[in-house]
């Protein structure tokens, strides 16, 4: 890891202010009215017992966390047929530490926990302006088959066989 690198660390309940701020700073960069920024805010913000349900690790750089990830098993409703995922839940990075390989590092954290996991990858239902971003990232336009049920930007990457993930 160069020694600017950031580091990728676990969230506790103290990192919680921190890790909210930086989700609420990347959400207001989305292309919503802001009235629906205000009202979903809620809940994009993670809590305690989230910490019980999924993974969350965040980047820190200069001791101060700048970017965070959390993710979960994937239901397997949402899932290509025959595989196995890992649904990345949140991927934030703070405005101000954007285009420094912040998302691509937590991407890569998040398929390594896939590889370790034994699931074949990982499932991203993302927000329709960061469609296009996961799309540069390696993942994988997943077709709705049931538009009434499944969400419309679906997204997967699989773990490579072997090799660095890039």
């Amino acid at each position: 890891m160069p020694p600017n690198a950031p580091a990728i660390v676990g969230v506790d309940a103290d990192d919680l202010p921190a890790i909210n701020a930086i989700v609420e700073a990347a959400v207001q960069t989305w292309d919503l009215p802001d009235r629906v920024k205000r009202l979903a805010m809620p809940s994009y913000r993670y809590d305690p017992h989230d910490l019980a349900h999924l993974t969350l690790v965040q980047a820190v750089a200069e001791d101060k966390p700048v970017a965070v990830a959390a993710w979960e098993p994937a239901e397997s409703t949402d899932n290509p047929p025959g595989r196995q995922l890992l649904l990345l839940h949140g991927l934030y990075v703070h405005p101000a530490h954007w285009r420094h390989g912040l998302g691509q590092t937590l991407i890569d954290a998040a398929l390594s926990a896939a590889e370790q996991a034994g699931l074949d990858g990982v499932l991203v239902k993302a927000q329709a302006d960061a469609e296009s971003y996961f799309i540069q990232h390696g993942f994988l336009p997943l077709p709705a088959s049931d538009t009434r049920r499944d969400y419309a930007h679906r997204l997967w990457r699989p773990v490579p066989a072997e090799g660095p993930h890039h």
